[in-house]
């Protein structure tokens, strides 16, 4: 399948996507896509949902239980479709093109450039804590969209250059969320700190019905937990697919769970409700300068700082594959699906996902500013009040999370129905790996994100109804570009970028 360039390749042949990452990586992969800012900067709005700790807790252990029961799902499909794209290739072989290009159409627009505008304005908000200096909003925006393309071009000098600087980001990450989680024990017989067990039975009323309470905190920690699945856009780039894409999911999994859980034990530890509720996105600063004083709220920021930065690379090793694929398969541009002959990296996808991250950063920026003096009672509708309302009072970062996840989580529930379509209509085809548990594990799944998709649709109704507005969108793009790129002709096969 790989192909080494050469002076006597033919004109017309492709280059070819490099198979150089091995397990290591590809658990690196996983762990790291993960970890990113959701751990540090959700708990503080996952206590103003609810005033639970038992709740907060067993909805973290539920979020983790999902991506479990989603793992032993797509470790079938992406080890019988080892093609880069992930997903996009699933709902494909399922559904045909025009759901899988509402997939990638829905990443490439809003999903990944808003995942990755979220990290790097927090990486960028931690620089200037522990730095001391308050940046403005331009700022804030131009070092963001520095940091976003500076990591693109790493991640196109090669994937083994994105794959080794993922596993170097993601060891040290892992170690600091685990020095974090473990920093109460720690500083019991240095400052004497003492654990405060009453937080663990604390209940501070909640307004809202508990299923309303888990739908909202279940939201947030799907956010943490997003990119569980990473690895499987890589696939076509993974040594011994087979093998390490199974184990990378499990293992990978397995890690984060033992983390995030670890790392609440500690907030609440040392924090009460109401105090993670004015802490905001920084509960882990705040927590740190209880135990440790200013030099631990910057040692916290540095561990953000590291790991929004890691999440920023794996989400430009992964995003760009599916655009790549799509660029491939002749549904979007078809420059998009060229591969450098050189890097043997998708130079053309990478780049324009890092744009489109940068200039999501900028108008959510511009939003923020044009709405500051417009009048709430000046909109007559009350979905266009409530955006106004979520543009001038919430951080940026939570305009770029709250937006994500609904429609990742719909894209997630038919990828895991595709599973069974696919037993169902092509029951020969080879299988490596099947899914354990069959059929009552994707049922399990199926009807837990069902559940959780009415549950954001009816409490979140603007979230849910734009993501479902910005996937209706992609409709008329796609028959649009198929009714006006002609057919490919010898001429129009796609050549070396």
């Amino acid at each position: 399948m790989n192909h080494d360039p050469s002076p006597d390749h033919p004109e017309n042949a492709r280059p070819q996507l490099k198979r150089a990452l091995g397990f290591k990586i590809a658990l690196a992969v996983v762990v790291g896509n993960v970890i990113g800012s959701g751990i540090f900067a959700k708990p503080g709005a996952i206590a103003n949902d609810t005033g639970n700790f038992g709740l907060i807790l067993g909805v973290w252990i539920l979020g983790g239980v999902l991506c479990i029961l989603g793992a032993l799902c797509f470790a079938e499909l992406a080890t019988m479709m080892p093609e880069a794209g992930g997903l996009y290739v699933y709902l494909r072989h399922a559904y045909g093109k025009l759901v899988a290009f509402l997939y990638g159409w829905t990443e490439f627009l809003f999903v990944k450039p808003a995942s990755m505008g979220a990290l790097a304005v927090i990486f960028v908000g931690s620089l200037s804590v522990s730095c001391n200096l308050p940046l403005s909003s331009l700022a804030t925006v131009v070092a963001a969209g520095l940091l976003i393309l500076g990591v693109a071009w790493v991640n196109v000098l090669g994937v083994l250059w994105g794959g080794q600087l993922q596993l170097l980001t993601t060891i040290v990450k892992a170690v600091f969320l685990l020095l974090v989680a473990l920093a109460p024990l720690l500083c019991i017989p240095v400052t004497g700190w003492e654990i405060t067990t009453s937080h663990y039975v604390q209940t501070t009323p909640v307004e809202t019905p508990v299923t309303a309470q888990i739908a909202a905190v279940l939201l947030a920690v799907m956010w943490a937990y997003d990119g569980w699945h990473g690895v499987t856009p890589l696939a076509e780039e993974v040594e011994n697919p087979q093998r390490n894409i199974p184990l990378a999911l499990f293992g990978g999994i397995g890690i984060l769970i033992a983390l995030y859980v670890a790392a609440n034990v500690a907030y609440h530890g040392v924090l009460s409700i109401p105090e993670m509720r004015a802490a905001g996105d920084h509960v882990a600063e705040e927590m740190l300068y209880r135990l440790a004083g200013p030099l631990g709220r910057s040692a916290v920021s540095i561990v953000i700082m590291c790991s929004t930065f890691g999440a920023i690379n794996s989400n430009l090793l992964l995003a760009p594959r599916i655009t790549f694929a799509m660029g491939r398969d002749g549904v979007f541009f078809r420059i998009l699906g060229r591969v450098h002959a050189k890097y043997r990296t998708p130079v053309p996808a990478i780049l324009t996902t890092a744009t489109m991250a940068v200039l999501l950063i900028a108008t959510v920026a511009a939003g923020k500013e044009l709405t500051a003096s417009i009048p709430l009672d000046s909109i007559r509708f009350d979905l266009g009040q409530k955006i106004l309302a979520s543009l001038r009072n919430d951080s940026t970062f939570t305009l770029l999370t709250n937006y994500v996840i609904f429609s990742v989580s719909v894209f997630q529930f038919f990828a895991v129905l595709s599973l069974l379509v696919l037993r169902f209509r092509e029951p020969d085809r080879p299988r490596r790996y099947k899914t354990w548990g069959y059929p009552l594990v994707p049922l399990l799944f199926l009807v837990a994100y069902a559940w959780f998709l009415a549950q954001i649709y009816f409490s979140s109704p603007l979230e849910s109804r734009i993501g479902i507005g910005l996937m209706a969108l992609g409709v008329p793009v796609f028959f649009a570009y198929r009714k006006l790129s002609s057919p490919p002709t010898a001429d129009d096969k796609p050549k070396v970028a």
